[in-house]
This record gives C-alpha cells, sequence and structure tokens, in this order.
C-alpha cells in the first residue's frame, strides 16, 4: 500500500473519529437539558415550596479584590427563595478543604449578610463538584425533595445527577452572567455534561469523601406561617 493511500485512509479514520465524537457531545448535551428542562424554573412565583433548598458552591472571587458574579448572583437567588417562604433552610455545598480557600464558609458569610438566619444553613464542606454536592444531599444528608440553585446553564447537569441518584429536584435559576464574561465557563459546561454521562453510567463515579449519615435539625416555623397552612387546608 502506498504512502499517499495510507495517508488517505488516516484521514478518513481521523474525520469518523472526530465526527463520533462530535456525535457524541451532541447527543450528551442533548439528554442532559431535554430531560431536565421541566424542573427549571427563573421566576420565584412559579417555583414551588420545598423544605431545602441546595447551593451549589463557587469562588467568592474570581481575582484579588475582584467578586465572582457567579456566587454573587447564586448567593442572592438562594436569599430570596428563603426570604419569599420558598424553602425553609438552605444547604450550602462546596470545596470547604482550604484554610484560605472554604467556599461554604464564603456562602454562609454572605447569606448571613443578606439577612438569612444561622440557623436556616448547613454547610457541607466536601461538595468538591457537582456529582459530590448532590449525592452527598442525597446520601449523607438524607434529603428527599430539594431546591436546586445555581445558574441557568449549570442546573440542568445537578438535576440530571440529582434524577439518577433518586432526589426528586427541581432548580431555581440565578440571575444570568452576561455572556462577554460567562463564555469560557458555558463552553466548558458543554464537555461537563459528557463527563457526567460517563461518570453516571460508564464509570459509577462517587463523592471523593462521604461520611455518617448527618440529621439537619429545622428551625421551629414562625406562628404565623403554621398558621396560614392550616387555613390553606
Amino acid at each position: 500500500m502506498s504512502l499517499k493511500r495510507k495517508g488517505l485512509i488516516l484521514i478518513k479514520l481521523t474525520a469518523l473519529a472526530l465526527l463520533l465524537v462530535g456525535a457524541f457531545v451532541i447527543f450528551c448535551n442533548a439528554w442532559v437539558i431535554l430531560s431536565t428542562r421541566g424542573r427549571v424554573f427563573d421566576s420565584i412565583d412559579k417555583v414551588e415550596k420545598n423544605t431545602f433548598g441546595l447551593v451549589l458552591g463557587t469562588a467568592k472571587n474570581v481575582a484579588p479584590n475582584s467578586p465572582n458574579s457567579y456566587f454573587e448572583h447564586r448567593m442572592a437567588a438562594a436569599a430570596k427563595l428563603y426570604h419569599k417562604g420558598k424553602v425553609r433552610h438552605l444547604l450550602v455545598s462546596g470545596d470547604g478543604g482550604g484554610k484560605y480557600y472554604n467556599e461554604p464558609r464564603d456562602m454562609t458569610a454572605k447569606l448571613v449578610s443578606l439577612k438569612v438566619p444561622v440557623s436556616a444553613l448547613t454547610s457541607d464542606d466536601s461538595g468538591l463538584r457537582t456529582l459530590d454536592s448532590i449525592i452527598r444531599a442525597k446520601k449523607i444528608y438524607q434529603l428527599q425533595k430539594v431546591t436546586i440553585i445555581s445558574d441557568g446553564f449549570h442546573v440542568n447537569r445537578a438535576l440530571f445527577i440529582a434524577r439518577k441518584a433518586g432526589l426528586d429536584a427541581i432548580a431555581f435559576s440565578s440571575q444570568p452572567v452576561g455572556l462577554r464574561h460567562s463564555f469560557k465557563t458555558r463552553a466548558r459546561e458543554y464537555l461537563a455534561r459528557v463527563l457526567v454521562v460517563l461518570d453516571l453510567y460508564v464509570f459509577g463515579t462517587q463523592p471523593v469523601k462521604m461520611g455518617d449519615p448527618v440529621v439537619i435539625e429545622l428551625e421551629p416555623r414562625p406562628e404565623k406561617s403554621v398558621a396560614a397552612d392550616a387555613e390553606k387546608k
């Protein structure tokens, strides 16, 4: 076989491989989005009430003295859900392993500054990635129903994991970050959806850290809220 013919075969095989990879990326993204889009809300009035909200972690700053818009918007959305009575308790989950970098600590501090009481907050310091946060919410914190709070392009993947984990979940999307500042993050999400399909259905990936079950103690409901619910019944 001539070198020219071998070269043509190699080019065809490479093109075929790229087409197959591209098709798989499209398939995974379509699966994740189409199977979860009916459970995503961006209106506070339309989202149903749940006892628990799960706030997915992100860095407080993108650089020294440069606030992260994703962080600010997620915390604002979580606080809004709490103050509107859409959730009673917030589980804040993220990477809390560092002395100087601690997502749940920063999330808690921000939510307290937004008038969410400490008694309505629980921190999960081992939510190292979205998959960890979702599965730990189910297996460690024993949540059965939850409202996931994150960015609009991220919540579909979180809901996809929740469904596989047996967690009854809906999602509330935080205010979007402008495309100019979120293009790279959104592009990475396309690949993250492929990885989550592989994690859940091929590799059977589990959280890096597990541990003993934790019972979340709920704060007593205000008397007015209890009375209002009684009247509805």
